[in-house]
């Protein structure tokens, strides 16, 4: 069996028979979200092309399954490193520290946003979060805001009599992406939370769990369409359906910027600035996360680690950026890369922190 298929085996099975400990550290693995796969595919290429170390094999997993590889153990036969649109959850950390995973280092390498978008053909559309909330959410407060029904919209005029009669058709990120889990953190856990219908529902769900969660449950009527961890073939999908709208992250927007276009969202449109500036509603951090028990059992791991982190990469005008990524501010890279340096564990006391 070929090392590159390792990962891709091991999304569907637990392990892959026949890899040897010698084979799985043969060059650095990588697995993790379709966003920063664009960013830590070019370093990996750029690592294999200038040194002495092979080129790292990069999969796009997405954030959930990447944390699910990335923590299943410290075995070789599992990725060094995983990269995530959103932050590691609690869980997720309990999980590798469960596993033998017991030293991982957490870095921050830009900014993104995430896009909504559409074909460059259709009309300018302005939405609200609140609109997208509505659009979107399995359930939605009645008329009289008492409690929730089944999400009744079918065309965005429904919802806000501003917006156009077109049918509402959303191309977005599967459960299993980061993406996915931000939009929900950003959007319907958000904005639920301030909503009597919902606050009730919170209510009721906590006396019966202690452990309840925000309300973040999606429609599975055909309206909001999963469509994998490719965010290209929703490129693809929105210039054949221009009705339609979709969800990933600002470099796929600027890579495909003479086909598709931004969504308005709460009167700004995504740019390296209101990204960077958090004046766009919905901006983020993207992660990787290093499994440092393979730290020199793999070759090259933080020749690769230093090189995502240097200025050449990811500084105001590193490489990383002319393909969309928005870079941190200086203070903020400098202390990354501090921890960089010193590999400073991740503990559970830094969930709390943010």
């Amino acid at each position: 069996m070929k090392k590159t298929s390792l990962f891709a085996c091991a999304a569907v099975a637990a392990t892959c028979m026949g890899m040897t400990t010698a084979q799985a550290a043969d060059a650095i693995q990588i697995v993790g979200s379709s966003t920063v796969y664009p960013f830590s595919s070019y370093t990996a290429e750029a690592l294999g092309t200038t040194t002495k170390f092979k080129t790292p094999v990069v999969e796009s997993t997405g954030s959930g399954g990447g944390m699910k590889l990335f923590c299943a153990g410290a075995g070789m036969d599992t990725p060094d490193f995983t990269n995530a649109s959103r932050r590691m959850k609690l869980k997720e950390f309990k999980k590798c520290q469960n596993n033998g995973v017991k030293e991982v280092t957490e870095m921050v390498v830009g900014y993104d946003g995430i896009a909504i978008a559409q074909s460059k053909t259709s009309p300018s559309i302005a939405l609200s979060r609140h609109d997208l909330m509505l659009a979107v959410a399995a359930e939605v407060p009645s008329k009289d805001g008492s409690h929730l029904i089944d999400n009744p919209y079918s065309f965005w005029d429904q919802i806000n009599s501003k917006l156009p009669h077109r049918a509402i058709r959303i191309y977005g990120p599967p459960a299993s992406s980061g993406t996915r889990d931000a939009f929900e953190d950003m959007i319907l856990k958000h904005l639920t939370k301030h909503i009597d219908a919902y606050t009730k529902l919170y209510k009721a769900d906590k006396k019966k769990n202690k452990a309840y969660k925000k309300y973040h449950k999606i429609r599975q009527d055909g309206v909001y369409i999963p469509s994998g961890e490719n965010d290209n073939l929703i490129v693809q999908k929105l210039a054949r359906d221009t009705q339609a709208l979709g969800i990933f992250g600002y470099s796929y927007l600027e890579e495909n910027s003479d086909s598709i276009a931004p969504a308005i969202i709460d009167g700004v449109i995504p740019t390296p600035e209101t990204i960077s500036g958090h004046t766009y509603p919905l901006s983020r951090s993207l992660y990787f996360y290093i499994k440092k028990s393979h730290i020199g059992k793999v070759k090259g791991m933080m020749a690769y680690a230093n090189l995502f982190m240097s200025d050449k990469m990811v500084g105001k005008d590193g490489e990383c950026t002319e393909i969309g990524l928005i870079p941190l501010p200086e203070a903020d890279l400098a202390h990354y890369r501090a921890n960089l340096k010193s590999l400073k564990n991740l503990t559970a006391a830094d969930f709390a922190k943010k």
